[in-house]
């Protein structure tokens, strides 16, 4: 079985909730440090131009988005799962609704901590080419009691799961989910002062998230970007034998072109060949002339498809 490859970087978030499920997994992987944010010359041509982080890597296969990341990763390594007691359903989608009702307002608290200490090419990137908004203390000030109203209203539900002392959202064994909103946390409780436990109500959290925590992160080995991208170059996609080649729901074909574009943010649309799809997931094939035929995977939530 070919390596798993992480392009990420220390502090995203969303590259924590994937070290964590290595952790849960015990998994080996090479770890490739990545820019947090574009020019990444080695890493657009594996992606097609997709710019948000992480990427997973699987020789030629290339999978784009955490909610594409732990169903392949679940699929390759299925114990420990990441779906107990029948859990998947749930927990697949509940993880999307809770990055979506708390991402922003997750930033704003942030900001108000160390929103000053962004460098500026950071907060004009994220403005200009991610987020679409401004992140700077500056601009995310008035917006703060909003901001804790929503993690506040969030962080209820999660509170209340966890009420009867189970370790975890599931009961005793750790899931998708508890992934999910454990990186949310980490993003506050890692980047802002102690003060962020009383300020956002994290406190009650705490044994849940140490718990989450001690799963570590498997075992990471340094790669380097030149490395995988020769991974890639030398390897075949492997075929999605997971998939129909015509199970769209919608109709879409095997063999047409299409384009898969982020709903949200960071809306670089990513051109292809359809290869197989299905109700979760879509997977194109690129052509890129220096790295050779490569299949990029998405989620169908959060994702549009559209047939050129």
């Amino acid at each position: 079985m070919a390596e798993l490859i992480l392009h990420h970087y220390e502090l995203s978030t969303f590259s924590e909730k994937i070290r964590v499920a290595f952790g849960l997994k015990k998994l080996a992987w090479r770890s490739v440090d990545t820019p947090p944010a574009p020019p990444r010359p080695l890493l657009m041509p594996l992606t097609g131009g997709y710019r948000r982080i992480p990427v997973l890597q699987v020789g030629a296969d290339i999978y784009c988005d955490t909610n594409i990341i732990l169903p392949a990763l679940q699929r390759l390594h299925p114990e420990p799962t990441f779906y107990p007691a029948g859990s998947e359903g749930v927990a697949r989608g509940l993880s999307f609704a809770w990055e979506r009702a708390i991402w922003i307002p997750t930033i704003g608290v942030i900001s108000h901590f160390i929103g000053d200490m962004f460098p500026a090419e950071f907060i004009r990137d994220r403005k200009e080419g991610y987020l679409g908004i401004d992140i700077s203390k500056a601009a995310m000030a008035p917006s703060l009691p909003q901001h804790l109203q929503h993690v506040h209203a969030q962080y209820a539900w999660l509170k209340a799961a966890l009420a009867d002392n189970r370790p975890f959202i599931f009961g005793h064994a750790p899931s998708a989910l508890d992934l999910t909103c454990y990186q949310t946390t980490f993003l506050m409780r890692k980047n802002c002062p102690p003060e962020v436990d009383q300020l956002a109500g994290l406190a009650p959290l705490a044994g849940w998230y140490d718990r989450v925590a001690k799963l570590g992160h498997g075992t990471p080995q340094p790669m380097s970007a030149e490395e995988a991208f020769a991974v890639a170059k030398a390897a075949s996609p492997t075929p999605p034998t997971h998939l129909q080649a015509n199970g769209d729901p919608t109709g879409l074909r095997a063999g047409q072109k299409v384009t898969v574009t982020p709903d949200d943010n960071a809306r670089v649309p990513v051109s292809g060949t359809l290869v197989a799809a299905d109700a979760t997931e879509i997977v194109i094939h690129r052509h890129d002339a220096e790295a050779g035929d490569l299949h990029i995977h998405f989620p169908r939530l959060g994702f549009e498809v559209v047939a050129a």
